[in-house]
């Protein structure tokens, strides 16, 4: 629990080339907590970007405070999504962990503080239920996302509908649990994530969420990563 008691919100951020997005999505981001009165704080995780990422974090944790902005780099030929937050949980004081991405796919929201008044272990933000959505794939994107996700859902039933997002708030004795069980790297940590949440019976609940492609940068997913998550969602199937 955060200090005196309250909560606090910590938020992960893995970024690479992220220069242009990141003084928006930090800004929408305090301006979203500070409005709802809830204490918080960003951690910047950088794999070592050469386009100058690093010095705009630093510029924004003089802007904001460090302790609200917290720039930590980790430089790793294995680095992912997994390894991003294994190295930020060990900088975060909040009792909540809100990840997301750093490229403005994810839209900032008060959906995942509210929702934690349900009391859930997780919250999920979710592409596929309920007035949720994607803008701005074309239709291969979308297919190969919607194709995974189905799947996913046939060969390991996991009871939530998106698997393959990763706007997620975790509390954070859980997401410490389930960073030592779960052992996928890239796109398929955050499906086993979900499913070792099942295993052991966290309670998830599901938010809708539009998810909009990034306006700057490049998407990462290519032909590797999706071979990749076939590879970890046979083994997931194998294993669970």
């Amino acid at each position: 629990m955060a200090a005196g008691g309250a909560d606090k919100f910590s938020v992960l951020l893995p970024t690479y080339n992220e220069r242009e997005n990141l003084p928006l999505v930090v800004w929408l981001l305090a301006r979203t907590f500070q409005e709802s009165g809830n204490n918080f704080e960003i951690i910047i995780i950088d794999d070592g970007s050469p386009d100058g990422t690093q010095e705009v974090a630093e510029q924004l944790e003089k802007i904001y405070g460090s302790d609200k902005i917290v720039m930590r780099e980790i430089i790793s030929v294995l680095f992912s999504s997994g390894t991003a937050y294994i190295h930020g949980m060990k900088h975060a004081t909040g009792n909540f962990i809100v990840i997301m991405d750093a490229d403005l796919s994810h839209h900032v929201s008060l959906h995942f503080i509210k929702q934690k008044e349900g009391n859930f272990d997780i919250v999920s933000g979710t592409r596929y239920k309920g007035n949720g959505g994607v803008y701005g794939w074309d239709l291969k994107r979308k297919l190969i996302s919607r194709g995974a996700n189905f799947i996913t859902q046939v060969l390991l039933r996991p009871g939530a509908s998106d698997l393959t997002g990763s706007f997620r708030l975790y509390r954070k004795e859980v997401l410490q649990k389930l960073m030592e069980k779960c052992v996928s790297k890239g796109y398929v940590f955050q499906m086993e994530m979900i499913v070792r949440a099942r295993q052991l019976g966290y309670t998830i609940g599901e938010v809708p969420i539009s998810f909009v492609d990034r306006v700057y940068g490049e998407s990462k997913l290519g032909g590797n990563e999706i071979v990749s998550f076939l590879k970890g969602l046979l083994t997931l199937f194998a294993t669970t």
